[in-house]
């Protein structure tokens, strides 16, 4: 059943109720000066002491993809599985980790819109077709595990993706752009203060054939482009509850389709997001926090050798339920003190069916699923001393993974396998400590240490999947993933000219879940004693009249500890892990109205497979993009991918070959009022 309708109604019911309690508040309070921001609490002083960047809307809005992976990829340590984005990857692959600590598709970064987790609850991945970079005013990534709300998703780092608001919007706006191909994008936007608040309606679309990611001597009758069609609106709003304390609701709904390889082999990803968030700013602050998810995915396999389908998962719903609360007393000057607790759930379940590739009739009806839960408690204070800042965190998180089975029928209804998974709970601390010494004003040096901790997600606990030939079988044993590790880094800010930041990092990751061969076409999902992963990153912003540069280098030297299980991957790289990977974005206004971008990506080679068979070559491309203020509400838009036409390979199986985006023009057009 599509729950788009009731979710976008009970959206709009609270939105509509908040702004018109916003109006009556407003004309209540008008002497208390109520003050609506509509994010989340301020920063605290730990900021200064992990290794952090913030992108700004300056640079989001000008990627020449105009998709959100790519505005991440500046990011130093960065990476998706895939190399390809999220226009001509499966839904299920979109992964998104920090500093080389992947493995196989599943996030190991904690990605939040406005405080509320966006990875799905079955697959772990992120949405990323449905995430439109015109709707943001910043991004914030902290490398490194993380110990405060949500921390048992942040083993890798935390993703904290902010709404733009009313001032940076106007009141209404949108976009209208198309592709040498032919394909298009849209985006429209209305944002308005009412009373004391806000309100915005968004909404944005893509569709079109798109590029063969099959290379021409590889193409057959049923091979396909990588078309693709989707959409997603969302609305949000915030309304000032009293002096203050402010109340924020949002809902966001998508749909994607798409076609990979062949003709037929289609995937359609969709869900119903909903969020209310209590934020409290006065002595003592609070910020307490409810959502829910409601998501669904189906994918068709067709055979690589015959052309038919194989499989067929037609259905996978998962719903996704938690929430936080946060709040910090009063303390003296210079200090800072968070205490909170979060829950999460989630529920979902496969239901697919198997054909012959040679007769086309159905071999088997199975049906996977569980349901996972998390809940911690979190205490973390900082403490400022002349120049000289101190952070320490300690979180413990109680885990259930329950109702776990996989059950296979046949064609007839006669049971052929049957597995019931035990159910099992665990609790876990983790902890965070650092210090920062400010030498002076422009320079700042600081180290930390960390643990954290990943749940394996449903999808990696209960289904299994094919890329056809090879099958990938589920584990419904795996442990958690832990994290230890340290890092030491080194800050120059001569604000607002030139910003420096260097880190060297040292993390060890027990447990991780990785896809092994453990024959012929086949991989089971295991807990591999460990992957080392060590290495240096480097960022840099620089400033000088109209001319802006942000830019970051990455080196990870990762590999499989498996040296206690005797495994022969001891000494590997993990799967789809570069060691060199690069990035750097240099904008330039010559006049007021016109903006010019130039973006380079670098990543270096890896390996497709966990037995260092099959290599993915290095590939390095150059977009651009130009925005003219043609008149006061309108800009024309001009954006180039893969400008040099770079060989970008994202997939390299037994001889089989996936390709990235070719170059590709876009010409449109940008306006608000």
């Amino acid at each position: 059943m599509n729950k788009a309708p009731f979710i976008f109604f009970v959206c709009w019911y609270f939105l509509s109720s908040t702004l018109a309690l916003g109006q009556i508040l407003d004309t209540q309070e008008a002497s208390a000066n109520i003050i609506v921001r509509g994010d989340g609490l301020n920063e605290t002083q730990s900021v200064d002491i992990y290794a952090s960047d913030t992108i700004e809307r300056e640079v989001i809005i000008s990627v020449p993809s105009g998709r959100i992976e790519e505005v991440l990829s500046s990011v130093a340590g960065f990476q998706q599985f895939r190399r390809s984005d999220s226009r001509s990857s499966n839904p299920s692959a979109q992964g998104v980790t920090l500093r080389a600590l992947g493995g196989n598709a599943t996030s190991r970064a904690l990605v939040t819109l406005d405080g509320v987790p966006l990875a799905d609850p079955f697959f772990g991945y992120i949405p990323l077709s449905a995430i439109d970079p015109n709707q943001l005013s910043s991004v914030r990534v902290t490398r490194g595990g993380g110990s405060g709300p949500f921390g048992a998703g942040a083993l890798a780092g935390t993703i904290e993706l902010k709404s733009a608001d009313v001032s940076a919007l106007g009141p209404f706006g949108g976009s209208l752009i198309a592709n040498d191909r032919g394909d298009t994008e849209g985006s429209f936007y209305l944002a308005e203060e009412i009373g004391a608040g806000f309100g915005v309606i968004n909404g944005r679309w893509d569709r079109g054939q798109g590029f063969f990611t099959t290379p021409e001597d590889q193409r057959v009758s049923a091979t396909s482009r990588a078309s693709f069609d989707s959409w997603a609106v969302g609305i949000r709003g915030a309304i000032g509850a009293a002096p203050g304390i402010e109340l924020q609701v949002s809902g966001r709904a998508f749909r994607d389709e798409r076609t990979l390889r062949f003709i037929d082999a289609d995937s359609v990803s969709e869900g119903q997001d909903i969020s209310l968030r209590l934020v409290g700013r006065g002595d003592w602050q609070f910020d307490l926090l409810s959502y829910l998810q409601t998501r669904n995915f189906s994918n068709v396999i067709i055979s690589s050798t015959r052309f038919v389908q194989v499989l067929d998962q037609r259905n996978t719903p998962s719903t996704g339920f938690g929430g936080k609360l946060e709040i910090r007393p009063p303390m003296v000057q210079n200090q800072n003190l968070r205490l909170g607790i979060d829950y999460r759930f989630s529920d979902g379940e496969l239901q697919e069916e198997a054909y012959s590739a040679f007769t086309g009739s159905l071999r088997e009806k199975r049906r996977a699923g569980g349901r996972n839960s998390n809940f911690g408690i979190f205490a973390d204070a900082d403490w400022r001393i002349g120049a000289v800042t101190i952070n320490g965190g300690l979180r413990t998180d109680y885990t259930k993974i329950t109702s776990g089975f996989y059950r296979a029928l046949s064609s007839d209804n006669i049971l052929i396998r049957e597995d019931v998974a035990e159910d099992r709970s665990n609790w876990k601390l983790s902890w965070r400590s650092g210090i920062s010494y400010a030498a002076n004003s422009a320079l700042r040096f600081r180290a930390a240490a960390y643990t954290g901790m990943r749940l394996p997600t449903l999808n990696e606990l209960y289904r299994p999947f094919v890329i056809f030939p090879v099958v990938t079988q589920a584990n419904s044993e795996l442990k958690n993933e832990s994290l230890r590790g340290f890092e030491m880094g080194v800050d120059f800010k001569a604000s607002p000219i030139l910003d420096v930041s260097f880190t060297a990092y040292d993390n060890r990751v027990k447990n991780a879940i990785a896809n092994v061969t453990i024959g012929e076409n086949l991989r089971q999902r295991q807990n591999l004693p460990a992957i080392d992963a060590r290495g240096g990153e480097l960022m840099v912003k620089a400033a000088i009249n109209r001319l802006s540069v942000h830019g970051s280098i990455s080196y990870t030297d990762a590999k499989v500890d498996g040296r206690d299980a005797s495994l022969i991957l001891d000494g590997n790289r993990p799967p789809q892990t570069p060691r060199w990977a690069a990035s750097g974005q240099v904008n330039w206004s010559p006049y007021d109205r016109l903006r010019l971008a130039l973006l380079l990506r670098h990543i270096g080679d890896q390996f497709e497979d966990d037995q260092e068979n099959d290599r993915l070559g290095s590939a390095t491309t150059f977009g651009l993009s130009a925005d003219f203020q043609a008149l006061d509400n309108l800009k024309f838009i001009i954006r180039a991918e893969n400008v040099l036409q770079e060989k970008v390979v994202t997939r390299f199986s037994r001889g089989a070959i996936d390709l990235g985006n070719p170059r590709t023009v876009w010409v449109g057009f940008r306006f608000g009022f």
